[in-house]
């Protein structure tokens, strides 16, 4: 569990006491390549934090999937209009290697949330740093080429072309393979 707690402490830092009552609430998942573990179009009733593996968060088009998130070691996989509205989401979330999740009742949390006031906070500083994230992403969109944004994220996961099949990169970046090969000779 160490690469869950340490994210956890890493957003906001929790006492003991309350991290025991939150990590009370996890139950450890395994999950092969390739599974799918939140679906476009359902309410999703379950939080997750990655310890270890990684998955992608796709949509589907009619003539393609986009992948817009990738989640690894640490990070927290969670359908936020799902959590916030109890309505289906808009994302799939499929297992790119075999991993291991702890996973958490959405409700649960909720209740947790309102009677502990650290964990009140917590929450509160995942959803700042969600907002955050989202910023930052539409401002690479904007300003920044597909090569610095690919840069970017190599230098945040460099194990990601050996992690990642190549047409999710280049969808997540919002390019072309070919493009995306272009991209990764330039930078060698």
């Amino acid at each position: 569990m160490k690469n869950t707690l340490l994210k956890i402490r890493s957003i906001y830092p929790v006492s003991d006491a309350s991290l025991v009552k939150l990590t009370a609430l996890f139950t450890e998942r395994s999950f092969s390549r390739g599974e799918i573990i939140m679906k476009e179009g359902r309410v999703e009733k379950s939080m997750f934090f990655i310890e270890s593996g990684l998955v992608r968060a796709y949509s589907d088009l009619p003539d393609r999937e986009v992948t817009f998130w990738l989640g690894l070691e640490g990070d927290y996989v969670i359908s936020m209009r799902s959590f916030i509205n109890n309505e289906p989401g808009y994302e799939t979330i499929e297992v790119l290697e075999d991993s291991i999740l702890y996973e958490a009742d959405a409700a649960k949390l909720i209740s947790l949330f309102e009677s502990d006031i650290e964990l009140a906070n917590w929450s509160r500083k995942l959803a700042e740093y969600e907002l955050l994230k989202l910023e930052e992403k539409f401002i690479y969109r904007q300003f920044k080429t597909a090569t610095e944004v690919y840069a970017e994220l190599l230098e945040r996961i460099p194990s990601l072309p050996n992690r990642v099949p190549l047409k999710h990169i280049a969808s997540y970046l919002g390019i072309s393979q070919v493009s995306l090969s272009r991209i990764r000779a330039k930078i060698k």
